[in-house]
């Protein structure tokens, strides 16, 4: 089975027509929905809430009916009460950044508690030693390739480093945890990052900005064959 997951922001799509945006980069095939949350306070930008996750989540289902995970990446702060709210509108994955929260593992803890997977995300300059204290209770880490707050922005080379470093770090652990990159993945980079040790990419205006939704899917399918 292949391991590689595509996740497409939903950031970059038309958010007058969302529910369909959703169903059409579904068809086009995306395996999970990236729901990035920013309350232009930990970033500078305000997007979504719970309320457009639940109004979604009927959407995020394949041709077969079977349910597409919604990734939810918060970009807020606090963390712990929005991120129950979130799991409360369906989402399947919260991530949250350890700077964010005052209590990173029990902002961890009380996620799993609810029965959802969890991550962790890392901006361009934030170093990973956290990892060396949570790293056993996580689904998921997510490096950032940008800093966070907008779309469309170029992916920072240095991010590849972080990329290998949390690999290694996952290797070494032994758990089967997601890698997953976020900012300016494009068919003509997703290669490298892969090479990186990536295996979840996220791509928001790669995808949403262009006419043909499954070409460029195909297209970054074909970099990682």
């Amino acid at each position: 089975m292949n391991r590689y997951r595509i996740a497409p922001s939903i950031l970059s799509a038309d958010f007058a027509r969302l529910g369909e945006e959703v169903r059409a980069v579904i068809d086009a095939g995306a395996d999970w929905i990236h729901f990035d949350v920013m309350d232009n306070h930990y970033v500078p930008n305000l997007t979504v809430g719970p309320m457009v996750c639940q109004a979604l989540r009927p959407h995020a289902r394949s041709a077969d009916g079977q349910r597409v995970p919604i990734d939810v990446h918060l970009m807020i702060q606090p963390v712990d009460a929005l991120a129950n709210a979130f799991m409360d509108a369906g989402a399947d994955l919260v991530s949250f950044h350890p700077d964010a929260s005052t209590h990173v593992h029990r902002s961890i803890q009380s996620i799993k508690a609810r029965g959802c997977q969890v991550g962790l995300v890392f901006n361009p300059a934030t170093p990973l030693d956290v990892l060396d204290w949570v790293i056993d209770e996580l689904d998921l880490i997510l490096i950032m390739s940008v800093n966070p707050g907008f779309g469309g922005q170029s992916f920072i080379d240095s991010a590849l480093r972080k990329v290998e470093q949390a690999r290694r770090r996952i290797e070494a652990c032994g758990k089967d945890i997601r890698l997953e990159v976020d900012g300016g993945i494009k068919a003509d980079n997703i290669r490298r990052v892969a090479d990186a040790g990536a295996d979840t990419f996220v791509a928001g205006s790669a995808i949403f900005g262009k006419p043909d939704y499954k070409a460029v899917i195909d297209q970054m399918r074909a970099a990682l064959a």
